[in-house]
């Protein structure tokens, strides 16, 4: 079975992902030397932030915590694969460090290193701030005049004196906005809630994805050397779509790329996930844990990429019935079809 393998981004890991490092993490010695890094930052470890009793919203959402929590459950959902043959890696946002280690071009360590550098500088500066708004309707129909309205609409917010709001992550269905408080407050004054949930404000979640963020980058490249970064040994597909070849990379432009562009222009995933089904032609797509909320961004993503005649939510549904496309590692029957490991 061939697989393109889709590492998620923050926001994944929740109160039911609480202890899945405990159950899915085998290499307890790649985990000590996490930890070890971690405490010599002085900073909680894995093992403890995830071993807790209780989940704090406070604490296991922040930028330091989370990045390096879903970092490891990614990695160790892609270590577990078995009987795949996977083509393609790529990931949503933050998921795009975890996508590096995935496909080699980072060590576990070195993309351990990224991960909670970045997660960590994102969280000491927590520069402006992130909601999501969908632009889809209940059947997952394409409207591209509606997104163009909604994206015109931010436009216009954002070029008001005091005001910054710009799109961060064209996410399938949703456009994950960025921006300072008066320009979300003033989105999110301007269209009609939907669904009772959105527009929705995410928590510890900073401005990424947006010029805001130059100094995080600034920051990230300062402490993070390009030898980290090595020749993938899987093709990955970044941000805009574009594809990093093994044997055909320049790691000098990869670390600049990651630590530039990724970090302070919009991430296109939806992009991404057309350029991987339409390049790689997989039989079927793969979403590691932590959690299983990237698999809707997913199969809206093939429908607006046209993908193997796939055109509304109903359309997916019935095709996951008879032939499922997309595997989520986070719900344990589907994690069941690809490794085996128990839930």
């Amino acid at each position: 079975m061939r697989a393109v393998v889709i590492c998620p981004g923050r926001g994944t890991y929740t109160k039911t992902e609480l202890g899945v490092l405990g159950r899915h993490f085998t290499d307890a010695a790649l985990l000590a030397r996490f930890d070890a890094a971690r405490a010599a930052a002085g900073q909680e470890t894995l093992s403890a932030l995830d071993g807790t009793s209780t989940y704090s919203v406070a604490k296991h959402t922040r930028g330091d915590n989370a990045s390096a929590l879903i970092y490891a459950a990614t990695l160790a959902d892609f270590r577990a694969l078995d009987g795949v043959e996977v083509v393609a890696v790529t990931g949503n946002s933050m998921g795009w460090y975890s996508a590096l280690a995935c496909g080699g071009a980072l060590s576990p360590e070195g993309g351990f290193e990224v991960v909670n550098t970045m997660g960590t500088l994102m969280q000491e500066a927590l520069i402006g701030g992130q909601l999501i708004y969908p632009f889809m309707d209940d059947d997952w129909l394409p409207d591209p005049a509606r997104k163009a309205a909604l994206l015109a609409q931010v436009a216009e917010i954002g070029g008001r004196a005091g005001h910054v709001l710009g799109l961060s992550i064209d996410l399938g269905g949703m456009l994950v906005l960025a921006g300072n408080d008066a320009g979300l407050a003033a989105f999110e004054a301007a269209v009609p809630p939907l669904q009772g949930r959105f527009p929705m404000r995410l928590a510890n979640h900073a401005a990424f994805h947006t010029a805001l963020q130059e100094p995080v980058a600034q920051a990230g490249r300062a402490r993070l050397s390009a030898d980290l970064f090595r020749q993938p040994a899987i093709p990955m597909v970044d941000g805009r779509g574009a594809i990093w070849w093994p044997g055909a990379t320049d790691t000098a432009q990869l670390w600049d790329y990651t630590l530039g562009h990724q970090v302070i222009a919009p991430y296109d995933f939806t992009r991404a996930i057309t350029t991987a089904a339409r390049e790689f032609a997989p039989d079927v797509f793969i979403v590691t844990g932590p959690g299983t909320t990237l698999g809707g961004a997913v199969a809206q993503s093939l429908i607006l990429a046209d993908w193997a005649g796939i055109g509304s939510k109903s359309a997916f549904q019935a095709r996951q019935s008879s032939n499922p496309v997309l595997v989520s590692m986070g719900m344990p029957d589907q994690r069941a079809t690809v490794t085996q490991q128990g839930a």
